[in-house]
């Protein structure tokens, strides 16, 4: 799936790992987070961080008539207020898309697939 945007100069078309990349990389830069989960995580294993490459397995991207509507699936520190991360993945993330994609940004999910101790692996 794509999401495409209409300018003066015609039609672009970026792709769901275009978005993910993007996302990804606004969620990792938050303090508390160790990383991206893949949304399927008993599937794919639970305790696996996703890397950069791999960003989409752990965003889901919906399309709708007004913008999107994106899914984040995180790995948190241990003792973090979790509900003020979430709440930073948000507006980081709608930042990012609307100012380096320029798609507006309708909902950011976040869905916390586990809760790391310093010094596990």
């Amino acid at each position: 799936m794509t999401v495409k945007i209409n300018t003066k100069d015609g039609q672009i078309e970026l792709s769901d790992d275009v978005i993910a990349t993007v996302v990804g990389g606004a969620t990792t830069e938050i303090f508390g987070v160790v990383g991206m989960a893949s949304r399927a995580a008993l599937k794919d294993n639970v305790q696996a961080l996703l890397r950069r490459e791999n960003y989409a397995k752990g965003v889901v991207v919906k399309s709708i008539e007004e913008g999107i509507s994106v899914d984040v699936y995180t790995v948190l520190s241990y003792g973090v207020k979790i509900s003020e991360v979430a709440k930073n993945i948000q507006e980081r993330v709608q930042f990012a898309l609307e100012n380096q994609l320029g798609i507006k940004v309708n909902a950011v999910n976040i869905y916390v697939q586990n809760i790391k101790v310093a010094g596990d692996n």
